[in-house]
């Protein structure tokens, strides 16, 4: 289905608007495939595809949603009365409103390779069987499988509104992913990798293999140990998923509620003078960017924090609207069935110089965390205390020391963010909101047997 295809649907549901009635329209369209490969056969393989479409209705202060799965005349007629019958019984809110046209054009940005339409069944599941393989054979403790993964989806969005928005979106994604396990003498260890492209061209099953060995194999020999007050190194994984809870605080759905440690500090120094947070969502070599929002405004860089200032938060209409400030183009949509969030698209933190070893041997003594569990049960968002468990390894010298498991570091997100020490260059994309790199933190409570 094309965009054109979705955005006609819309206008037909919009041109019902009634005077006084704000009517938004959000379709959806995706095709989408999944490969699973154990012990070098095919243990499922999926090829499905959905259409959808989701009506938001405001008028008088109440605001009524409704979707439908098909896109026939007499769903959009129900569907459309139903969301103005929901809207009926709806709570009066001052600040109900769609969003209206900002007059920011949207960029031009490649997020769909057409590539990815002319790749076969046995392309797929050939990237998934190499995937396996390679992890097997990388090394002789490698000892199992438990998931070897192919999976890609082309998807359009139309958004059309009453209030003068009209805009469509297509993109395209391919992924590679495993979880592997190893043994060495009765120590099991698991490890994951994985690969994203725009394509199933730009997979690389050996770099996935490579990264899900090199985390089973670090973990070897594993222990606790005492803990005490000490600067932690998070690897790049670890700094996204960090960035990823610092964006639950940023955002204007948290600040208007004031439930963020950082309501009321816009112009304040929040974090250490190296650090600076954007969220980008024109990087198109994250696979999450995008050049239109949830509600159809055009996508753009939005500054967070700037030299370790609190520069603002993300905000769609709604939260933009309560706190008097301009949207910044971060409404978020599970679905089409689901109305708008608030959400970054590509959290980026400013990137500092060196590598994992660089930062390491800058830090000289601490610990490494390599992979962390339970962060976001683990993280008050009110306050912004945090306590999680961790594996990875000691610093002792500069250098890597001996691998921990079953440990546990306790902070605060703003206090951490204070005492941010080192920030490495190392850059790396993952298939959800927040990039990631090396990134060292001093003074930490870490505990452990």
């Amino acid at each position: 289905m094309t965009p054109e295809d979705l955005a006609s649907v819309g206008d037909r549901i919009v041109e019902q608007a009634g005077p006084g009635e704000q009517v938004e329209a959000v379709l959806t369209w995706s095709a989408d495939t999944e490969v699973r490969v154990h012990q070098g056969e095919v243990e499922h393989y999926v090829a499905s595809s959905a259409v959808g479409v989701g009506v938001r209705v405001v008028r008088d202060g109440r605001q009524g949603l409704s979707w439908s799965g098909v896109l026939d005349d007499d769903a959009l007629t129900a569907c459309l009365a139903e969301a103005r019958d929901n809207a009926t019984f709806g709570s009066v809110d001052e600040f109900a409103g769609l969003a209206v046209p900002d007059g920011v054009e949207v960029p031009t940005l490649e997020l769909y390779d057409d590539r990815i339409e002319s790749v076969t069944a046995e392309q797929r599941i050939a990237l998934a069987t190499e995937l396996e393989h390679a992890v097997l054979a990388a090394d002789p403790r490698m000892v199992g499988v438990e998931a070897a993964d192919y999976a890609d989806t082309r998807s359009v969005v139309a958004i059309v509104s009453s209030t003068g928005i009209r805009r469509t979106s297509t993109e395209s994604s391919a992924y590679v992913g495993t979880w592997a396990l190893a043994d060495d003498d009765g120590d099991v260890t698991t490890g994951f990798g994985y690969s994203v492209a725009r394509a199933a061209a730009g997979l690389d099953p050996m770099v996935a293999a490579r990264d899900a060995v090199a985390r089973c194999v670090a973990q070897f020999g594993a222990r606790k140990v005492a803990g005490g007050r000490s600067t932690v190194v998070f690897d790049p994984y670890v700094t996204s998923q960090f960035l990823g809870v610092v964006a639950e605080l940023l955002s204007g759905e948290a600040a208007i509620r004031g439930r963020t440690p950082f309501v009321d500090r816009i112009g304040e120094l929040v974090a250490a003078p190296s650090v600076t947070i954007c969220d980008d969502p024109l990087d198109v070599l994250a696979p999450t960017a995008s050049d239109i929002d949830g509600e159809g405004l055009a996508c753009r860089p939005v500054p967070l924090v700037s030299d370790g200032v609190l520069d603002g938060f993300l905000h769609n209409a709604y939260t933009a609207r309560v706190a008097g400030v301009d949207s910044t183009a971060s409404a978020s949509r599970g679905s089409h069935r689901a109305g708008p969030g608030v959400g970054p698209r590509s959290l980026r933190l400013a990137p500092g110089s060196g590598g994992l070893t660089d930062v390491v041997a800058r830090v000289g003594d601490g610990v490494l965390v390599r992979e962390i569990a339970g962060l976001h049960s683990g993280v008050n968002p009110t306050s912004g205390d945090l306590s999680v468990g961790f594996d990875g390894q000691l610093i002792r010298g500069g250098v890597l020391g001996e691998p921990v498991r079953e440990m546990t570091i306790a902070s605060t997100i703003p206090r951490m963010l204070l005492d941010v020490v080192e920030i490495g260059d190392d850059l790396e994309r993952f298939p959800w909101e927040a990039t990631g790199l090396t990134l060292a933190i001093a003074d930490v409570t870490v505990s452990g047997s």
